[in-house]
């Protein structure tokens, strides 16, 4: 009944859809397994994309040639730039997006991609021969061969879903869990231990008073995510704002007693940057008021996602709690709040590749390594898809650093340091955030990935003529001579001190109260000698020349940590014969087995000391 495909990815959530469409772009003939068809790119929590660090990671996903920034463009409701008052390290693009149309499209794509098969049923369990996988078995008894299996369960793997003394069994609301591979695994010799998350209540947006909450429209520019040419939509919903006050904690609190978070029946970890209310208002008890996001769930629905009130308390106190909140007077609630408990595999397991170091051709990637929040599922699906094709193929695995992308800032944070909660990427975690920006995404990765053959020679010459576009505007600032009389009405009516003998324009652009398309408004000369040119090319060169001395220095620290990362460590150096290193270091490091001496020292817990006698024990 079933051919033998070269990759298997199981599950077809955001890191699932990632991965079996980077795997069948590159050539490898892939079957998608899901439980089921109809929730194909399901957003299960938030109906966005993006954030802060999060749009950065769905930039680089574009430039690779995935299909999230495509698909999130295509079904955006609102679009915003966030903190754009602050340096372009910190710009981070973030969409509303319509549920169901994101869904669709992400559907509809997968099914133009050559390659591709679907197959809609549980899988159970792994077809497993002498330290290799070499397929899936399925909940219809159906054993599929396959030269590599990429497994993206995401909540799925025992799920149990918790509302306030009630607790089933399912991966989401009216989903049934996954069973049968955690057991699987856990006798092969892997660890796996218990997460939670958990998702706010769902309201009619008919009956919630809009009057009596703080507007949040979107940008007047639609950036957008993909590189690619997306038509933006014309109009935008609204978002609104709204708060919790006392009395609201009050009424929680009158479910304290039977919340599952406190009494015990959970006992997997939460997000510790996306807590329940519950939660917020147990450790930040001396706060009076929680921020509520009221955010609509697409154009044509009433449905509203209430961001920052997820909770797990009895259905009858969280409809009392948000009667109770401003705005919601008359609330009618279309499902409640929930919490759901699931396995994961602490990632220290995987090699860069995401390949298992356990099991050969079995790659992990989502949750089911820790990790929460739809991008960086989807980039971790992108690079596992990635390299169970190389796997297939016998080419080297594709890895990408700390200093190329917030991707390889995530994997190598999971491979490194593990994590004992659902892990959040933040600009805070990326040492190297001014050369990680969103903007540079494409000029950072699409080369990497063209060659590898899943970028398009479309985004490739896309890239190519930015690249030149930039360098002849900044060739062009450098050598254009601004007269006093021409910029200094500018300088005053920006409160800028005027300038006294000719300046080029470089010099100019380097005031931090002076932007590029200002500049040139009151520049027409200059204007003229550039051109016709592309907002984005424009705001690229302008960010190159502004913040060049800073993008060097980081530069140099590339380069001097990279002489770590170039020191490999044997696959069979034996940690435990080294009697100065200390116990906790001996265990790590043979545990995690680094693959560098960079990677040994950002192992949480190895010191420099250990580093430097690692060094002379290699003979450094």
């Amino acid at each position: 009944m079933f051919p033998e495909y070269d990759v298997i990815v199981v599950g077809a959530g955001h890191a699932g859809c990632e991965a079996a469409a980077a795997a069948a772009n590159l050539g490898s003939k892939t079957l998608l397994v899901t439980m089921n068809m109809q929730t194909i790119a399901q957003m299960s929590c938030n109906p966005a994309m993006g954030g802060i660090a999060k749009g950065q990671i769905v930039r680089e996903i574009d430039a690779m040639g995935g299909y999230s920034g495509i698909v999130t463009d295509l079904s955006t409701i609102q679009f915003r730039m966030l903190n754009r008052s602050k340096g372009p390290a910190m710009w981070s693009p973030r969409a509303q997006n319509d549920r169901m149309l994101f869904s669709l499209k992400w559907r509809e794509m997968l099914e133009q991609t050559p390659n591709l098969d679907f197959y809609q049923d549980m899988v159970k369990g792994l077809l497993i021969n002498d330290g290799r996988c070499e397929g899936v078995i399925t909940g219809l008894g159906h054993e599929i061969k396959a030269r590599s299996v990429v497994l993206t369960n995401g909540t799925f793997l025992n799920g149990v879903v918790h509302i306030g003394e009630k607790n089933f069994g399912g991966g989401r609301m009216a989903e049934k869990a996954a069973t049968g591979i955690t057991e699987q695994l856990v006798s092969l010799g892997f660890e796996s231990d218990r997460l939670k998350t958990g998702t706010p209540p769902r309201v009619d947006g008919r009956s919630l008073d809009y009057s009596k909450m703080e507007e949040q429209p979107g940008d007047d520019e639609v950036t957008g995510f993909s590189f690619q040419d997306i038509e933006k939509p014309k109009t935008q919903r609204s978002c609104w704002i709204t708060y919790t006050s006392q009395k609201v904690h009050d009424i929680l609190k009158t479910g304290f007693d039977r919340s599952p978070m406190f009494a015990g029946r959970i006992d997997g970890v939460g997000p510790r940057y996306c807590p329940s209310i519950e939660d917020k208002i147990n450790r930040f008890s001396e706060r009076e008021r929680h921020q509520l996001f009221i955010e609509p769930e697409g154009w044509s629905t009433v449905e509203i996602y209430v961001n920052g009130f997820s909770t797990s308390l009895p259905e009858e106190v969280q409809y009392e709690a948000l009667r109770n909140i401003v705005g919601f007077e008359n609330v009618k609630m279309f499902r409640p709040g929930y919490a759901i408990e699931y396995d994961f595999f602490p990632p220290t397991q995987l090699n860069y590749s995401l390949e298992t170091k356990l099991i050969k051709n079995l790659f992990f990637a989502g949750q089911i390594n820790g990790t929460t929040g739809y991008e960086e599922a989807a980039c971790q699906g992108l690079m596992a898809g990635i390299n169970a094709h190389q796997n297939v193929k016998q080419f080297e695995p594709m890895i990408l650093k700390r200093s190329d992308a917030y991707i390889g800032v995530l994997i190598d944070d999971l491979i490194s340091k593990g994590t004992q909660e659902p892990y959040r990427m933040f600009t805070s975690r990326a040492e190297f955030r001014t050369l990680l920006r969103q903007d540079n995404a494409d000029l950072r990765l699409t080369e990497l990935s063209y060659n590898l053959g899943l970028a398009s020679q479309e985004r490739m010459d896309r890239v190519a003529d930015k690249k030149a576009g930039v360098e002849k505007i900044k060739s062009v600032l450098q050598g254009f001579a601004v007269e006093p009389a021409e910029i200094n009405p500018f300088f005053d009516n920006i409160s800028s001190s005027p300038i006294l003998e000719k300046q080029k324009a470089q010099k100019i652009l380097l005031r931090p109260d002076v932007e590029i398309t200002d500049m040139l408004q009151a520049l027409p000369r200059l204007q003229a000698e550039l051109g016709s040119v592309s907002k984005e090319t424009l705001e690229q060169a302008a960010i190159q020349v502004k913040y060049d001395i800073y993008i060097e220095k980081e530069k140099e620290l590339v380069q001097r940590m990279a002489q770590l990362e170039e020191l490999e460590i044997p696959v069979t150096f034996d940690y435990k014969k080294i009697s100065s290193l200390g116990n906790e270091a001996r265990e790590k490091l043979s545990r995690i087995r680094p693959r560098t001496l960079g990677q040994a020292s950002r192992i949480s817990g190895i010191n420099p000391s250990d580093v430097q006698i690692l060094m002379v024990f290699m003979g450094r």
